[in-house]
C-alpha cells in the first residue's frame, strides 16, 4: 500500500516539514552530482555504521546519527521517504508548532538510529536515510489522528486501484509489517544483521520513539480538523 493523500486538512503552513524535504533533495541532488568513488567516500563517512560507532563513540561518529538521517541510496529511495513526510508531516507540525516538530523529528531519527546500531551492532555498512525519522512522524500522526482516512493506492492482481482506510489501518499494517520484517531479520535469514539491507528496526525504533513522545510536543488545541472532501 502506498499513500497518496489523507483527510486531515492543516491550518497552518508546514515551513518545516518543507525545509525538511527540501533539504532531502538537496543533498540527494548532491550526492547524484559525484563519481561512484566519491559517492562511495562520501557515504561511508556521513553513514551511520554500527560497528564504527560502538568502537570509538567520539563526537565525528555521533555526528554520523544526524548526518546519515539526510541521505539517500538511490531515487525510489528519496521519492518513497520524502512523499510519506509530506502526507503526514504537516499535521503532526500544525499540532505541534514549527521548533517543537523540528525537534522531534530529529529525535525521532537519532532514536532510529541507535535501536538499529542496537541490533545490527556488529555491522560494518552504512546506514542512510530519513525513514527512521519519519516513522516517528508517523507514529505520531496515528496517535493524534487515529481517525483520519488516507487514501491509498493498492496495486492488486497488477491492477491500480484505490482504497480509502482509516490512519489506524494503514498506519498499523505498516508498522507491523515492520515489526515483521525486524523479527525475522533477527534469525539472520535476510542477511539484514550483519551484511546491511533495509534498517527494520530503525523503521520500528523511530516510530515507537514518535508515537510514545508525541504528547510531550503537542500543543493542546481545541480546533476542530475538518475532513478533505476534495481528493485532487
Amino acid at each position: 500500500m502506498f499513500p497518496l493523500r489523507d483527510t486531515t486538512r492543516s491550518r497552518s503552513v508546514p515551513l518545516v516539514n518543507w525545509l525538511l524535504i527540501a533539504i532531502n533533495l538537496v543533498v540527494f541532488l548532491c550526492e547524484v552530482s559525484l563519481t561512484p568513488r566519491q559517492l562511495a567516500t562520501l557515504t561511508a563517512t556521513l553513514g551511520l555504521v554500527p560497528r564504527r560507532l560502538w568502537a570509538s563513540p567520539s563526537l565525528p561518529q555521533l555526528l554520523t546519527v544526524l548526518t546519515s538521517m539526510f541521505m539517500h541510496g538511490g531515487w525510489w529511495h528519496l521519492i518513497s521517504n520524502v512523499w510519506v513526510l509530506f502526507v503526514f508531516g504537516d499535521n503532526v507540525e500544525d499540532r505541534m508548532g514549527h521548533f517543537r516538530y523540528l525537534v522531534f523529528y530529529l529525535l525521532s531519527g537519532v532514536a532510529a538510529a541507535f535501536v538499529h546500531a542496537l541490533v545490527s551492532a556488529g555491522s560494518r555498512v552504512p546506514t542512510i536515510g530519513a525513514s527512521g525519522a519519519i516513522s516517528g512522524v508517523m507514529g505520531a500522526y496515528v496517535v493524534l489522528f487515529p481517525h483520519a482516512r488516507i487514501l491509498t493506492f493498492v496495486p492488486l492482481f497488477f491492477l491500480p486501484s484505490l482504497m480509502e482506510v482509516s490512519a489506524l489501518v494503514f498506519i498499523g499494517f505498516w508498522f507491523i509489517s515492520q515489526l515483521f520484517n525486524g523479527l525475522f531479520s533477527l534469525s539472520g535469514a535476510l542477511g539484514v544483521r550483519t551484511y546491511g539491507g533495509v534498517a527494520w528496526w530503525a523503521h520500528v525504533g523511530g516510530f515507537v520513539a514518535g508515537a510514545l513522545t508525541v504528547r510531550v510536543f503537542a500543543r493542546r488545541v481545541r480546533r476542530v480538523y475538518y475532513p478533505r472532501n476534495d481528493w485532487w
